[in-house]
């Protein structure tokens, strides 16, 4: 019950934000002519998530962790799964655009040719398929964190990979980036301030909603494997919590595009925050 209404907390904050920043995306700042694709698909994905959170909350209320109905209870696995695999993936590759731009500097970087060639984002998406696809073809109850049936050898692979992998690429680049602006004594230092900016902004996210819900399903199969059933009852409880805390990401997510792109930034308080924008302009 408590995890049902921080759910809704969580969705009353996020359908207003990410459809302004639909909005704004489309309508005012033009995504396409100011190569921000993959910051738009960023916004889809996220707005993915927003859509499912309402069967979630209504499931949580009714004291249900997983839909009565076996194919309602497979596509909002899937949506959930394709949700954090399309913003994960979205979020690596504009954290390797600013390494390269900043610690490859003068070399070819393949990331901003790719920006310019909207295809790339959905062969990205097409690729998320094969991987996710799986996760809502199988005979266990798939959205039941609750029980030995749900342990499936693709679906823990799967969650893993697409966070722990990203994560040490993540924290590559950053590492990297913030040497970088130490080392650079001389020079203006805005655009290494930005990208470094963007970068700790990305793992900051990741570090509030992806990370923890990793370290508790580890646990939780940690403790499946002694076969201790107290202690699993609880260990339980805090992934259920934590995957609840991983939603925040639709959140979170538009501090990336405001320090990724200061054009949006100003296009969106402009639109909704016109006041403050005379105020910080004066």
């Amino acid at each position: 019950q408590i995890l049902s209404w921080v759910m809704a907390v969580e969705f009353m904050l996020a359908l207003p934000l990410n459809l302004t920043v639909l909005y704004i995306f489309i309508f005012r700042f033009k995504f396409w002519k100011n190569k921000s694709i993959f910051l738009f698909n960023i916004v889809v994905a996220d707005f993915l998530l927003v859509v499912c959170l309402p069967v979630k909350i209504y499931n949580y209320q009714h004291n249900k962790r997983r839909s009565p109905n076996d194919m309602l209870c497979r596509i909002m696995h899937f949506m959930l799964f394709l949700n954090r695999g399309a913003s994960i993936a979205f979020l690596v590759v504009l954290s390797i655009d600013r390494y390269f731009n900043v610690v490859r500097l003068g070399r070819r970087n393949f990331v901003k040719i790719l920006k310019k060639t909207p295809q790339v984002s959905i062969v990205i998406w097409l690729l998320l398929f094969p991987l996710t696809i799986p996760t809502m073809l199988g005979t266990f109850e798939c959205c039941n964190s609750h029980g030995r049936q749900v342990e499936t050898k693709w679906h823990d692979a799967v969650f893993f990979t697409q966070i722990i992998i990203p994560f040490i690429i993540l924290v590559y680049c950053t590492v990297h980036i913030v040497n970088r602006l130490r080392k650079k004594t001389v020079g203006d230092k805005t655009k290494l301030k930005r990208a470094v900016c963007v970068v700790v902004s990305v793992v900051v996210v990741f570090s509030i909603c992806f990370i923890p819900c990793t370290i508790a399903r580890a646990v939780l199969l940690s403790v499946r494997l002694r076969r201790d059933q107290a202690a699993e009852d609880i260990v339980v409880q805090v992934y259920d919590s934590l995957m609840v805390l991983s939603y925040l990401d639709c959140l979170l997510d538009p501090l990336v595009y405001c320090f990724c792109n200061s054009g949006f930034k100003d296009a969106y308080v402009s639109m909704f925050c016109p006041d403050v924008r005379q105020k910080l302009m004066g």
